[in-house]
């Protein structure tokens, strides 16, 4: 079977250094998959790469069979990639409402029934519809970056760490959603949360110096002590 997103051998480089050396990994539709690793290990570099934010040197990127390699971000996107980074992305002096109809690709009945649907996943975006995203906490900001993500019918959505800097109670509430969001959206979820990784995904990618150094199922993960030990620090 075919992969819908699929990396072999990614080498990617910022100006003169090299981030990624060796990353290679593949996501199926339907799939929920979690890439873990230390901090520094490159998984958000893999993101950006994927996004074109981040140049490639080397290696094999598609999407549904095509290449992604040398696209600018703006077509990657619309290729149907949804996009949640780990500083939030949203507009402060634009409201709740306001985001998200810019993050729409076109408004539609199926795009405003999009809407409606991550509003009630959010009901906390619901309630502060009309406010600025700059009056909003750390929580209902990273639950709009995602919300402005699902608006648009994308084959894949890739998150960012969304727990980071986030209380316990508020990381509940996202697991619960992104639990919600993967039983009918692709999803490649980047964590540092591990909690929150085992609950959202069934299958893991662990990278360590920017290379691919274990996979397998998240089930098998959460027994292994001693591999969460070696590149977890768990």
């Amino acid at each position: 079977m075919q992969p819908l997103l699929k990396a072999e051998h990614i080498v990617s480089y910022i100006g003169p250094y090299t981030i990624l050396h060796d990353v290679s990994l593949e996501v199926q539709r339907g799939e929920a998959v979690v890439i873990l690793g230390r901090n520094g290990a490159g998984k958000t570099t893999f993101l950006k790469t994927i996004m074109g934010l981040v140049n490639t040197r080397e290696g094999v990127l598609e999407l549904d069979g095509e290449s992604l390699v040398g696209q600018p971000t703006h077509l990657i996107q619309r290729r149907g990639i949804g996009y949640v980074p780990e500083d939030y992305g949203v507009f402060d002096l634009l409201t709740i409402e306001e985001n998200l109809r810019i993050a729409m690709w076109k408004e539609d009945a199926p795009t405003l029934e999009r809407r409606d649907y991550v509003l009630d996943l959010f009901p906390d975006l619901k309630l502060a519809y009309k406010r600025f995203a700059k009056t909003l906490s750390g929580g209902q900001r990273q639950m709009l970056s995602v919300a402005r993500a699902l608006v648009n019918d994308n084959l894949i959505l890739l998150v960012d760490e969304p727990s980071k800097g986030l209380a316990p109670v508020i990381i509940e509430k996202l697991a619960l959603a992104l639990q919600q969001i993967s039983s009918h959206t692709t999803v490649l979820l980047v964590e540092q949360n591990f909690a929150l990784a085992c609950a959202v995904g069934q299958r893991f990618y662990i990278i360590n110096e920017g290379r691919t150094v274990e996979t397998g199922t998240v089930a098998d993960l959460i027994k292994d002590k001693e591999l969460q030990a070696l590149h977890l620090g768990i």
